[in-house]
């Protein structure tokens, strides 16, 4: 399948550039836990201490998993907390449009450009929904990765489902930076071939979220370290559209016991449950921002956030883990 070269460099040229871009980009799959909100708090202060650009992006590519009213929870607890932004779904910007569904067909045309160049391919395997979901399908060698292009463009001509898979490279290591963990390395023999676009067209998480922070020109990626282990892989993929690499921030996880991170599908508080059993919000967002700034850290260690349009009741620094807010990663 031959691409249009035009389509590529049309959507270059829409990509803001010059100013800090940070965004937010939660699922619709239920309510917002603390983690979230977190999430929510550092990539709006980053973005407000550069006077750069929040955004607001509607991951919703996991359709059967979406819950009906959750998008108005998003919109509310964040208008609560005071954590406007700047381009989203509902006030429209220049990288339109922020829900994922509404840009099935962007993903496909980068997907397919990913074979052209060799660093994706077809795979005609049957899989289960679920390894299509979560973007992984074992660790051995693909028997599709090595089909010719004849054999390719007969199964094609024939009407067989397909998914795209990344093509990890065998050998050697790749090293990524973050602003927490620094430099890490990682042997491309662990790597394994992702699934970046599912049979039903749409992309996986891993596929969509590198596509749409190019194309949106973000410059600071906030994420929980549950993701460090997936960060090389969207580093390669990163180099094989021959793009620049965002600075990376992993935080450690909101924590709901010792050995489990908060997660929505356990029911961990909301920020509306703790709404609901008294707690200002100003006391929520100070908790929240505690999940990660330690107010006794050194001077040298310490980079403070001077939010204007921050509460008056909160004076808050950033955590030492945060990294110095400039989109230079040096």
């Amino acid at each position: 399948m031959s691409t249009d070269a035009t389509y590529f460099a049309d959507m270059e040229a829409k990509i803001p550039h010059g100013k800090t871009r940070t965004r937010f980009a939660p699922s619709p799959t239920g309510y917002m836990h603390v983690g979230n909100l977190r999430t929510a708090l550092y990539t709006w202060l980053i973005a407000r201490n550069q006077n750069g650009t929040f955004i607001l992006r509607i991951e919703d590519t996991d359709q059967g998993r979406l819950v009906e009213g959750a998008v108005d929870v998003i919109y509310r607890t964040m208008t609560e907390c005071g954590l406007t932004h700047d381009e989203g779904p509902d006030v429209g910007g220049p990288v339109a449009p922020y829900i994922q569904s509404q840009r099935r067909d962007t993903y496909g045309k980068y997907a397919h450009l990913l074979v052209e160049k060799g660093c994706a391919y077809y795979c005609f395997c049957e899989k289960a929904e679920s390894q299509e979901e979560t973007g992984e399908f074992g660790r051995g060698e693909d028997p599709c990765r090595s089909l010719s292009a004849e054999e390719v463009r007969a199964r094609l001509d024939a009407g067989m489902p397909y998914v795209i898979r990344q093509k990890m490279p065998r050998e050697g290591s790749t090293t990524f930076h973050d602003a927490i963990f620094g430099d890490i390395t990682v042997e491309n023999s662990e790597l394994e071939d992702q699934i970046l676009l599912k049979s039903d067209g749409l992309p996986t998480y891993n596929f969509a979220n590198v596509i749409d922070d190019q194309l949106m020109g973000i410059t600071h990626v906030v994420r929980g370290n549950e993701y460090l282990s997936s960060a090389p892989k969207y580093d390669l993929l990163y180099r094989s559209f021959g793009w620049e690499v965002p600075v990376y921030v992993h935080c450690s996880p909101v924590m709901r016991d010792q050995h489990n991170k908060m997660s929505k599908r356990h029911g961990d508080p909301s920020y509306e449950d703790l709404k609901a059993q008294g707690f200002l919000t100003e006391a929520i967002l100070n908790y929240v921002a505690l999940l990660g700034w330690v107010p006794g850290a050194s001077r040298r260690n310490r980079r403070f956030f001077l939010c204007r349009s921050w509460p008056a009741s909160l004076t808050l620094a950033a955590s030492p883990n945060l990294p110095p807010f400039s989109t230079s990663k040096s």
